[in-house]
């Protein structure tokens, strides 16, 4: 799981950032408002935390600002401000969920883990599926037609991202940062070897397309059954 972590406190951010490292969640920190509201308009987060007393754009400014672009992400505002009044203006925003400090981490951990189910789907599926073709995530199998063939973690990976992301284009850029990680020493000629690997996997049989956006991205989308 990944998780961006917008927390101008850089004694806390640190230990919390450590406490999710330990417990398998990557965790991107930023201290400031407006960096903060960069990062998460990449929409490659599980989950996002946001504290709303931020430097240069209030956590509340940034959650507002993400839904009026359509940034579904799980988002879980942490903060001192306690009263009721707090509480519903930060859920009326649209706020998934909203812990006041002082907070127990294994408290927050859960929330964290709940958020990050529901970002992906996992209490109700398991499967993606688009047109005739199945991605099984917990083992990486890949079914068309009802031909199944397995893929490699990273080719799983890769088509999870665009299952999830359907006819939406994705920069090499935010498909380094969902797949490698935004600390990773991946080369955007990695992003091409695996986009190259994964058409071949899904070969002439599935209706899906990966489609080249020049100077952009990539696109998973069906495929034109007018093409010649």
């Amino acid at each position: 799981m990944r998780v961006l972590l917008v927390e101008d406190e850089k004694a806390l951010a640190a230990a919390l950032s450590k406490i999710m490292s330990k417990n398998n969640i990557v965790a991107d920190v930023s201290y400031d408002g407006e960096e903060g509201y960069l990062l998460a308009q990449r929409d490659i987060y599980d989950v996002i935390i946001l504290d709303i007393m931020l430097p240069n754009k209030s956590g509340l400014d940034i959650l507002k600002d993400l839904r009026s672009e359509n940034i579904k992400t799980p988002i879980l505002l942490l903060t001192a401000r306690d009263t009721i009044k707090d509480r519903v203006d930060g859920l009326d925003s649209g706020a998934d969920d909203y812990l006041v400090k002082p907070f127990a981490t294994e408290e927050l951990l859960a929330r964290i883990r709940a958020l990050g189910r529901r970002s992906k789907d996992f209490i109700d599926s398991k499967i993606l599926e688009m047109g005739n073709t199945k991605l099984y995530i917990n083992n990486g199998e890949l079914e068309i037609e009802g031909n199944k063939k397995k893929l490699t973690a990273k080719e799983s990976q890769l088509l999870e991202l665009f299952l999830r992301h359907p006819r939406m284009v994705l920069s090499k850029e935010q498909i380094l940062e969902r797949i490698w990680g935004i600390e990773g020493n991946a080369m955007e000629n990695n992003v091409e070897i695996y986009i190259h690997y994964l058409r071949k996997k899904l070969g002439s049989k599935s209706n899906l397309v990966i489609e080249t956006v020049r100077g952009i991205g990539y696109v998973l989308k069906e495929k034109d059954r007018n093409a010649k």
